[in-house]
């Protein structure tokens, strides 16, 4: 490992992240329409890599324009590389001067790669005793990677020293330029040997050592792809010289040149200022204020924090949020449960840097007097309840039903920050306001711990210190503002996105509100009942899991099944851990439970242990003492394709196909004089795909009313619908919705166990007798490709960072999201617009009619049982009117005292 003491040489991969960056973020631009997200992408990158390394010596570097010696080696390099999209062309200059105006060493040399002057100056500061810090997203740097040369992937901030390596790719840096030689690289055009990939080139690296290793042994290995190896042996020393980086390229500077110089400030002004840098730009320019500070008044603090501690300045703050358009708006309670959460406080800001915290229930030794509700409601309930005054806040449905827990009702949510996140980039991996404040704003947000303490010793909201409080509270309010300033504005540049958020993400805000606090009955005697029987059903998969082994062992245990299954039985090893051992995940042993018996006991074993734990003896503990009913709380901004989620508990998870998964349904009940209704979206994908892909038969199948597995069962095996057999209408369902979730012929083999060439063979067929979708499916690959996002009807788009991925798994990946993206995102759009219809519909008529869960396309209703004809009806209504397709929509709708009575 390298010393720490030693001076730290951080060297930037300018291009990788240049693409990278692209293809990751949404579209921003500046006012006048130029693109900038890549820029801001690289720079954002950079900036928080000095911050955090602070190095001794550091250089970004480009590829330089045209020709490299690889091209002289092999004509044909990189030849099938697409041509730089014309929106990042445009990024690459104004790019370069940023970073030079920072006072970053940039380096772009003519005739080689990024890859081999990076690799140069490490190799050379490696040697001259500095530690190296390569921040780069290109796999083929591991080849440079020892005991001195670290790489750090700043887009995950993930670190990869030797160890590293080894885990990630299963061979040694030493063995990298091997394994990069026997897979090569479609996107480079780097020959390698065909059908070769990563699993196959550890394989060989571990057996055999070395590239010439595995030319010497060459004869050994059987099959297809001993031939394809034999074959491509004459070429594999060039794959080998084009995957190496080349260390020793001729440089006019050494290591001590790479200074950072002082800030350009006028430059760097005038390009933030171009490129509409705004956070940056204040940054700037509070940095060049605090530098002249000598010759200037002392400037005052930033933030202007507040605490409202009596009626004037309430009165006074009042009058502040009547007289503006939208203020930022947040509570402080003392629990995480909204139906459990008092009210401790509220936060104010109707002006970046400026926030007020009122708080309301303080309670520890020598707090000060503090306002009462009463009071507070007297000059703030009609501010907070009135839809015409505009609010911003983030995460806002927890602070609406917080509210409505205290009889308040929260009104006139324009923007919610969290939803502007998720809207403007669904495939960000997180939405919370600090993550986005840091992210985006370049700052810090107090974290609840510092003014809370961790763990056992930590305290309530309540219990906090007013003068450490006023920070926290007051900064959530300001920083909400301020995220508010910095999204809409690119936002409002994307019609279709401001149309989704409007009509569809900020009212979902109020109707999963009401939906949450509705909640759900639960039979919990009828749980504690299954719970006895599914603990004697597993003891019984235990024993014949010891018949089956010969003897007993810990059936939670991987490591003890490990040594059961592939040491003493000796089964096949499918995968291996990162840590090299057998592994014994779920997909594994459902592979070889095909053939073996002990596989398939465990996971009987497995699936009934997780249905008790999670479900069945979860529940009731889940039931709220003040209601009766269990809350599950509704996630917007976590899948990135618009569907929901729910947590506490996870409603989208119960098993409905498996008879302890229904058992499990039926402890969902109606109160008494009540029943419920189901009512769920029929085959709304398919239905999807068939508006997206105008495929005729597709449509001519759903417009007449056919079963359309039927349907495409009578079109694949070419039989009369009504000689179509039950085995063929599986095959023809599986197909249907497999190629909607991109499942290859191997995958439709294996789901229906027939042959690979079988699957394929119906797979033909189906594109056969369905081109409209084959066109559909190869049309969304190649906008893929080329945009970098995908779309929903209603214009939600999912971004696709690893669509250009050089990693085939990746980008294949990708590609297969890609088309379920559109159908996915389409079905989640439409339930939630039937949703806000009814919620709408139900709040404007007094009815015995409440929506009380939401479960991918099914809507739950407790209805009163004498109303129960004429509500399936509206409901029906309303979800059918929710999208208009070229193909009709249908709703099946069926009532029952409990939730599995109600299919």
């Amino acid at each position: 490992m390298a010393q720490k003491n030693k001076p730290l040489l951080v060297l930037i991969d300018g291009s990788s992240y240049l693409y990278r960056a692209f293809h990751a973020l949404p579209p921003l631009t500046n006012q006048q329409g130029q693109p900038t997200g890549a820029v801001y992408g690289v720079l954002r990158m950079v900036r928080k890599l000095i911050d955090e390394e602070q190095p001794d010596k550091v250089a970004v570097v480009f590829d330089a324009k045209g020709k490299t010696f690889r091209h002289d080696m092999y004509k044909e390099y990189k030849a099938n590389r697409p041509p730089m999209p014309d929106d990042l062309r445009v990024q690459i200059e104004p790019l370069h001067e940023l970073i030079k105006s920072i006072g970053i060493p940039l380096i772009s040399i003519q005739g080689v790669e990024a890859d081999d002057v990076i690799g140069t100056l490490s190799i050379t500061g490696a040697k001259e005793n500095y530690r190296v810090l390569i921040s780069t997203g290109d796999k083929d740097m591991a080849q440079l990677v020892n005991d001195e040369i670290t790489l750090i992937n700043t887009m995950n901030d993930a670190r990869m020293d030797t160890a590293g390596v080894e885990e990630k790719f299963g061979v040694t840096p030493e063995q990298i330029i091997d394994y990069l030689a026997l897979m090569g690289d479609k996107s480079d055009n780097i020959p390698g040997v065909p059908s070769v990939g990563p699993k196959t080139a550890t394989k060989w690296l571990q057996q055999y050592k070395s590239l010439q290793g595995v030319v010497d042994n060459a004869e050994e290995i059987k099959g297809k792809i001993g031939e394809k190896l034999r074959a491509a042996i004459d070429q594999l020393p060039l794959s080998y010289d084009l995957a190496t980086i080349k260390c020793d390229v001729n440089l006019d500077f050494g290591i001590d040149d790479l200074n950072m110089s002082t800030v350009d400030v006028p430059a760097l002004t005038d390009l933030y200022k171009e490129l509409n840098f705004k956070t940056w730009l204040e940054e700037l320019s509070d940095s060049d204020a605090s530098d002249n500070a000598a010759s200037t008044p002392e400037k005052p603090n930033e933030k202007q924090y507040q605490l409202i501690l009596t009626k004037k300045d309430l009165k006074a703050w009042a009058k502040k949020l009547k007289a503006s358009k939208l203020f930022a708006f947040d509570t402080e309670t003392d629990n995480l449960d909204y139906m459990l959460a008092n009210l401790v406080g509220m936060s104010f800001s109707v002006k970046a840097g400026e926030a007020a915290y009122l708080p309301i229930a303080h309670d520890y030794v020598g707090a000060p007097k503090q306002l009462t509700l009463d009071e507070v409601w007297a000059e703030l309930k009609t501010i907070i309840e009135d839809p015409k005054q505009g609010k911003v806040g983030h995460n806002l449905k927890y602070d609406q039903s917080v509210l409505a827990r205290h009889g308040i009702r929260l009104q006139g949510i324009d923007h919610d920050t969290m939803l502007e996140s998720y809207v403007f980039n669904s495939t960000a991996s997180r939405h919370d306001l600090d993550t986005l404040c840091e992210l985006h704003l370049g700052h810090k947000n107090i974290k609840f711990e510092e003014v809370a303490g961790k763990g056992v010793k930590q305290i309530t909201f309540n219990q906090v210190d007013l003068d450490v409080a006023l920070g926290y509270a007051a900064e959530d309010a300001d920083m909400s503002l301020q995220l508010h300033e910095f999204f809409w504005p690119q936002l409002e540049k994307l019609k279709e996105q401001v149309n989704l958020y409007h009509t569809i993400e900020v009212p979902m805000v109020s109707v999963l509100s009401h939906l949450e606090r509705n909640g759900v009955l639960i039979d919990s005697k009828l749980l504690a009942t299954q719970s006895k029987e599914l603990s004697k059903k597993m003891i019984a998969f235990q024993q014949e899991a010891f018949k089956s082994a010969g003897q007993e062992f810990n059936l939670d245990s991987p490591k003890q099944l490990q040594t059961i299954l592939f040491e003493q039985l000796e089964l096949p090893i499918i995968r291996k851990t990162p840590k090299g051992q057998p592994s014994t995940a779920e997909d594994v042993l459902q592979e070889l439970a095909h053939e073996y018996e002990l596989p398939e006991l465990i996971l009987n074993y497995r699936s009934l242990k997780k249905l008790q734990s999670t479900y069945v003896d979860k529940l009731p503990k889940q039931i709220c003492p003040e209601t009766g009913r269990v809350h599950t709380s509704y996630h917007q901004a976590v899948a990135s394709t618009g569907r929901l989620s729910s947590t506490d508990p996870n409603l989208q998870n119960i098993p409905i196909r498996t008879e302890e998964g229904r058992r499990v349904r039926q402890a969902f009940v109606a109160n008494k004089g009540n029943v419920l209704l189901a009512a769920d979206y029929s085959q709304i994908e398919l239905r999807i795909m068939a508006h997206l892909s105008k495929d005729e038969r597709l449509v001519s199948a759903f417009a007449n009313g056919e079963d359309v597995h039927s349907a495409t069962a009578a079109e694949v095996f070419a039989v009369g619908m009504a000689k179509v057999t039950k085995e063929q209408r599986r095959a023809a369902k599986a197909i249907n919705f497999g190629l909607i979730y991109g499942m290859s012929a191997f995958g439709l083999g294996k789901q229906l166990g027939i042959p690979r060439g079988e699957a394929q063979s119906y797979v033909d067929l189906y594109f056969q007798r369905y081109p409209g979708v084959k066109k559909y499916m190869d049309d969304t690959r190649e906008l893929a490709h080329d945009q970098g996002y995908v779309e929903t009807i209603f214009g939600r788009r999912l971004y696709l960072p690893e669509i250009n991925s050089r990693n085939a798994q990746r980008r294949q990946y990708a590609e297969r999201t890609a088309i379920n993206a559109p159908m996915q995102g389409s079905a989640a759009d439409i339930i939630k617009r039937a949703m806000i219809s009814i919620d709408t519909w139900l709040s404007n008529n007094e009815s015995a009619i409440t929506m009380i869960m939401q479960v991918h396309d099914e809507l739950v209703f407790e209805v009163d049982k004498e109303l129960i004809e004429s509500a399936s009806q509206q409901i029906c209504e309303h979800m059918i009117a929710a999208a208009s397709l070229s193909v009709p929509l249908e709703v099946d709708a069926n009532a029952g005292s409990n939730w599995d009575e109600a299919h």
